[in-house]
């Protein structure tokens, strides 16, 4: 979960534009074995051995790949497991910090290997809500508020998933729509005050009914 909550702060400062050319061709994922849907216990019982030999730390930090490219490394584990979370925000930081659609050493385009584990697991809130902050950072606001949304729809008390549609909302300067996710996100327990100080810094921010009810108790109290 850190290291997801880091990814969404990463994201969420990103603006860039990818460069290279895309490879056209996205075909749908073909389980392996092992492999198979990160979430399922039972498919996970082939994970470490994936990880053992493709997906360290330092290929997870990009910082070097452990048989070649840091974007081979990290597209074999996708190609066995393609919603592994924590890959697929690895493929997504290799692709903004290399300024590359596809990444070097990878099969298939980010944006494909995202598609390819929604396809798969359409269930999987995490891997819709990793692409959505991906699509944010390539500014394409309109594909990461459907991606964001859905899973909202899906897994509506998932407080990063609220933050980061409000941070969404914040840019598209739809403030009622973002003082709500946010409310929602904090009474959730999101720990990140990012969203609520552009909301301040908008001069937008208010604070949710229970706790500006509460301040006026404590006040009163005084």
């Amino acid at each position: 979960m850190k290291t997801l909550l880091m990814l969404c702060a990463f994201l969420a400062g990103s603006a860039t534009t990818a460069t290279a050319t895309a490879q056209a061709s996205c075909p749908p994922y073909v389980k392996h074995d092992p492999g198979g849907d990160y979430t399922n216990s039972d498919d996970r019982a082939g994970l470490a051995v994936v990880e053992q030999y493709h997906f360290s730390r330092n290929v997870e930090t990009l910082k070097q790949g452990m048989t070649g490219s840091l974007g081979g490394d990290i597209s074999y584990t996708l190609e066995h497991f393609p919603n592994h979370h924590r890959a697929l925000a690895a493929m997504a930081k290799l692709g903004l910090r290399d300024k590359r659609v596809q990444p070097v050493g990878a099969r298939y385009t980010v944006s494909c290997y995202f598609e390819r584990a929604i396809a798969y697991a359409p269930h999987d809130t995490t891997a819709r809500m990793v692409f959505g902050n991906y699509l944010l950072a390539t500014r394409q606001d309109a594909a990461a508020l459907e991606q964001l949304q859905e899973a909202a729809r899906r897994e509506p008390q998932h407080a990063t998933l609220q933050y980061n549609l409000g941070l969404l909302y914040v840019k598209r300067k739809d403030y009622a729509q973002a003082r709500e996710h946010a409310a929602k996100a904090y009474a959730l327990g999101f720990p990140l005050q990012g969203l609520k100080n552009q909301l301040k810094k908008a001069g937008q921010w208010q604070e949710p009914p229970a706790q500006a009810k509460d301040a006026e108790d404590s006040a009163t109290a005084q």
